[in-house]
């Protein structure tokens, strides 16, 4: 008798990705299960206090969770991140994340790790997440502190790792790095690479916040880095400048007469996944928030949603001539940051070019040493 026809593989080689390229097929989806977070950092885009009773009272109760989970599932949904906020704020967290699993999915979960308990450790043990990722602000108290703003959070966040790394779960690390921690850069890719043989990843690129929260928002561009900064960074880490050259080489677009017509979603945004904030908005991404963007699935089905709405946010077309002058045809667009989601949270508007964003780019094509952009 033959053996068993089964056979294993890394995620990366699992020969569904390409059966699914060029079609629509929503197998990821992004959940914030809450906005809230018990630790409130300088540069956060969705945070909201822990006990703050509106946003409790907005969020989607587990019956509203599971639904909408059952309803993902039977569109082809195989894998769910599990975000915030802070995910294990939650009080039915244990529940919602059960029944993720029981259902068959994948899960990822983002998490500050200050929260982490041996109940936790117990429960993901039992039920084993694709991952665990964990934002690293700082490496001495001092710096970790500053940033969250919260006395004692350092403890609790070596003491949350401390468990996940003990327990042999899949742990992640990345970080975010800004005014107050840069000076602790080199310090903290190393406290990442000795803790995860396989993943660490920073993030110089602070987005605004969700809300447009004018005061929040004031804060967040006094921690962003300059350009050449950022450039700066990114050459010091090699394995994040190489990564970034050989991304830059392969085109966002490689026909750039299709962005002639004024078209918006150069990215992936709603052809394999979608996001769903704790109080049951859809939208493509989690940083779409423009009105038209978005749809309450508490007023509808994520099925609609999926299956009609969202087609017709990725139609949507520009008809601003400083947009098809400039971002439409841009050559150095695989090395901006510009979307229409960051565009509106920046500007108000999808379809408004972001002077912060081309200085970016500029800077970095400078930096690979190309004073013409990019060419195949």
């Amino acid at each position: 008798m033959s053996g068993p026809f089964i056979s294993s593989g890394s995620l990366q080689e699992f020969s569904l990705w390409k059966r699914m390229e060029f079609k629509r097929m929503p197998f990821l989806f992004e959940f914030e299960i809450t906005a809230r977070c018990n630790l409130n950092c300088r540069h956060c885009y969705i945070n909201l206090p822990a006990a703050e009773r509106t946003a409790v009272n907005r969020e989607l109760s587990f019956d509203e969770l599971r639904d909408i989970v059952d309803e993902a599932v039977s569109l082809g949904a195989l894998w769910c991140l599990v975000t915030g906020g802070e995910p294990l704020l939650r009080d039915d967290f244990f529940e919602i994340y059960t029944y993720l699993k029981k259902k068959g999915l994948l899960v990822t979960v983002f998490t500050n790790a200050t929260l982490v308990s041996k109940e936790h450790i117990d429960l993901f043990k039992r039920f084993p997440p694709r991952d665990i990722e964990v934002s690293v602000y700082g490496v001495s108290a001092d710096t970790y502190e500053r940033i969250t703003r919260r006395a004692g959070s350092f403890a609790a966040f070596q003491r949350g790792l401390g468990l996940l790394l003990e327990s042999g779960l899949g742990v992640r690390l990345k970080a975010m790095i800004m005014r107050s921690n840069v000076h602790e850069q080199h310090e903290i890719a190393q406290f990442c690479r000795q803790r995860t043989r396989d993943f660490y990843r920073f993030d110089p690129f602070l987005h605004l916040r969700y809300d447009r929260n004018p005061a929040r928002n004031k804060e967040i561009l006094s921690e962003r880095l300059t350009p050449q900064e950022i450039v700066s960074l990114e050459r010091s880490d090699r394995e994040r400048f190489q990564a970034l050259q050989e991304k830059c080489r392969k085109s966002v677009k490689d026909d750039r007469s299709s962005m002639e017509g004024g078209e918006l979603f150069l990215c992936g945004a709603g052809k394999a996944s979608y996001s769903i904030s704790s109080d049951g908005v859809f939208r493509l991404c989690s940083s779409l928030w423009h009105p038209d963007c978005i749809y309450d699935l508490r007023g509808g089905d994520l099925t609609y949603a999926w299956q009609h709405f969202a087609p017709q946010v990725r139609e949507m077309r520009s008809e601003r001539e400083e947009y098809l002058r400039s971002c439409s045809r841009c050559d150095l667009i695989d090395l901006c940051m510009w979307c229409p989601a960051y565009a509106y949270l920046e500007t108000g508007e999808l379809d408004a070019p972001v002077e912060y964003f081309c200085e970016v780019a500029h800077a970095r094509a400078q930096a690979f040493g190309q004073s013409e952009p990019w060419s195949s």
